[in-house]
């Protein structure tokens, strides 16, 4: 079994750190930003009217900047607002409702996001890190590695660009707003901490400092990296813990997610319990659904006497997803009889318990599938 590191720092290129990405003013705080531009020779008063753009005004074409002057109007862009990422493929399911995209970042580094548009609700599932670390088998991520991590403005940027697509009718539907931010796309977000909480704070700030979203609108997930999910719990952000347990039991979750060696599941659950008190936040338990691995109904009733054993107010929800298997791979989703069995074992223990609406499968829905094929 592959022994992962205890901390968890992006992989160094053969000469040292690799480059990082230019800084934005997602990346910054409005002082930082008043700041920056100072350091570069110009009006720090004109990052207030930045970040309306950006935030506000979800505009991209510095020609549409009418209230910068139009001489100092390209430094001005290029000192806060560089260029990110660039869609490199987007690919539609359920009538346009579900948009797929493929980002290409500065260094060439893949990631992706998927737009998702309920009734009454739009979700965006972004990409924290470029590949990811856990070394999960059954996920296409994790089989690729970690490429490095993103920052916080690549992360807003994912969010940003949802927002003006959105906005701009491009999603079926008609002209909307994003309502709910998942960050369950590429990578591993407790190992890349201080970039996801830089993005989370910058979705959360008011606009025009950031997109004025609500905190309980946005839903951070993990395998269990426990001390920050501990650290998580006294930011004072009431976001949505996602646990991506997938087993109940060590013997199982030490092959699933190979981080269960270090922190297993009773430490895990524990921190959980502990963020839902802190909070008052119910936890998510993410639990992908593999035939024969661990849909078994017996595996059913110890998981809801894990979760059972920390209390019964409802601290917990959760969250089966049919496996989206990526191709050649042993990995396969449930039969939907024993899916619906689980399902039965656990709300007769009385967990509330929900399988997740499984969208874009045709448009390579798992996490990776995309980046691994572009």
């Amino acid at each position: 079994m592959k022994t992962l590191p205890l901390v968890f720092e992006e992989p160094k290129g053969p000469r040292g750190p690799k480059p990082k990405p230019p800084r934005h003013l997602a990346d910054m705080t409005p002082a930082e930003r008043r700041t920056h531009l100072e350091e570069l020779g110009l009006p720090g008063f004109r990052a207030r009217q930045l970040s309306t753009h950006y935030f506000s005004r979800l505009v991209d074409d510095p020609e549409q900047m009418t209230d910068l002057p139009a001489g100092q109007r390209g430094e001005l862009v290029e000192g806060l607002l560089p260029r990110l990422m660039t869609p490199l493929k987007t690919q539609e399911a359920d009538k346009g409702a579900t948009r797929k995209t493929l980002w290409k970042l500065f260094d060439g580094s893949l990631v992706e996001s998927v737009l998702m548009r309920y009734p009454g609700r739009t979700t965006i599932c972004v990409s924290s890190q470029a590949g990811c670390g856990m070394a999960c088998p059954f996920c296409a991520t994790g089989q690729g590695g970690l490429q490095r991590n993103m920052s916080a403005a690549e992360i807003v940027e994912q969010v940003v660009a949802g927002a003006r697509a959105l906005g701009r009718g491009e999603v079926a539907g008609g002209p909307g707003r994003i309502s709910n931010v998942v960050f369950m796309g590429m990578g591993e977000p407790m190992a890349n901490y201080k970039a996801v909480i830089g993005a989370v704070r910058r979705l959360t700030d008011p606009t025009p400092d950031g997109l004025g979203m609500s905190a309980r609108g946005i839903t951070v997930s993990t395998v269990g990296l426990v001390p920050r999910i501990n650290q998580l719990a006294a930011e004072g952000i009431p976001v949505t813990l996602a646990l991506s347990l997938h087993a109940p039991d060590d013997e199982l979750r030490d092959e699933l997610v190979p981080i269960n060696t270090r922190w297993k599941v009773a430490e895990t659950v524990e921190a959980a319990w502990n963020y839902a008190r802190a909070t008052k936040r119910r936890v998510s338990i993410e639990y992908a659904m593999m035939r024969g691995i661990n849909d078994q109904a017996w595996r059913a009733d110890l998981l809801g006497d894990v979760l059972n054993s920390y209390g019964d107010w409802g601290w917990v929800h959760v969250n089966l997803i049919p496996l989206n298997p990526t191709p050649g791979s042993k990995w396969t989703a449930s039969d939907p009889r024993d899916e619906r069995e689980f399902v039965r074992r656990l709300e007769a223990k009385g967990i509330s318990t929900t399988v997740r609406d499984t969208r874009g499968r045709e448009i390579d829905g798992a996490c990776g599938q995309l980046a691994a094929e572009g």
